[in-house]
């Protein structure tokens, strides 16, 4: 019953250390994908996600963290003679004293798993993962914002989804945001400057790759649980992880990026790619000068 215990309160940990800055940041995460964006330089752009988005807390992760334990019940510790070693019989104020602190370390529990689930339910947007309805709400959400042209739930909190939207950037642009969900953190941002430079970043990479290695939530959970002899556990077996490339295309003049190889020469300007994965180092950025 401990393993299960430790097991369930590790998953609640990590679904709280992926994220550092807000609550609900951590719960929305890239799996496979493959992403573009083309921006032209007079402020066009087109930008497409076509793959995975996971849902962290309606994976096994917060499953784990949510389950319901079975009733515990009050066994007395052994009672020692005075050497400390010799087992003796427990006095009648000593095993009530045993269940007294044993009480008081129940609710303690019982009120810390109510405050993960708690934290969850509100990181979903009132959406209480233990409801079979859960995963359509939010697929329903996805469906009903501009650019989702499908959204498909797979199961495990994976949504596979095809996104499409294009504009002229006189304005910040980031993806995904969820409705009511407005602290999710993007996948990427697009910030337009006054001087004509749009910065291109990734804040929810960025995050991840400070708060753990690789970015990524299932190694730090693992680490948690894991046997001493390292194999990965059976709660994250299937854990999804990010695996995906973004594209930048631009006719406009790249002042910075942090591609390892550098922009390519292409057909209607230069391209710049990034590979998104479990060895990513630090997130893809750029900046591009539009035409003034």
């Amino acid at each position: 019953m401990l393993k299960s215990f430790n097991v369930r309160r590790a998953g609640a940990a990590v679904v709280v250390a992926v994220c550092a800055l807000s609550l609900s940041a951590c719960f929305v995460l890239p799996g496979k994908f493959a992403a573009s964006l083309d921006l032209r330089k007079d402020g066009r752009f087109t930008y497409t996600y076509n793959g995975q988005i996971v849902i962290l807390g309606l994976t096994r992760l917060a499953e784990i963290a949510m389950a319901q334990k079975p009733k515990a019940e009050f066994s007395p510790s052994t009672c020692y003679k005075k050497d400390e070693t010799t087992e003796r019989d427990c006095t009648a104020t000593e095993v009530a004293a045993q269940k007294s602190d044993w009480e008081i370390e129940q609710k303690a529990a019982a009120e810390g798993d109510a405050k993960d689930k708690d934290m969850i339910v509100r990181a979903l947007g009132g959406v209480d993962p233990n409801d079979p309805k859960s995963a359509a709400e939010i697929a329903q959400r996805l469906s009903g914002q501009a650019g989702f042209k499908r959204v498909t739930y797979q199961g495990g909190g994976i949504y596979d989804v095809e996104y499409a939207i294009a504009g002229q950037l006189t304005y910040d642009y980031a993806f995904p945001t969820i409705e009511r969900m407005p602290q999710v953190l993007p996948f990427i941002v697009l910030n337009r400057r006054a001087n004509g430079e749009v910065r291109i970043d990734s804040p929810l990479m960025q995050q991840a790759a400070m708060a753990m290695p690789g970015g990524n939530p299932a190694q730090l959970f693992n680490q948690m649980i894991a046997p001493k002899d390292g194999k990965p556990t059976a709660e994250m077996k299937d854990f999804p992880v990010v695996d995906g490339h973004f594209t930048l295309t631009t006719d406009g003049v790249i002042l910075s990026n942090n591609t390892e190889h550098g922009a390519n020469p292409v057909a209607g300007g230069k391209q710049l790619d990034w590979d998104i994965n479990f060895f990513t180092a630090i997130a893809p950025m750029a900046l591009i000068g539009l035409a003034k």
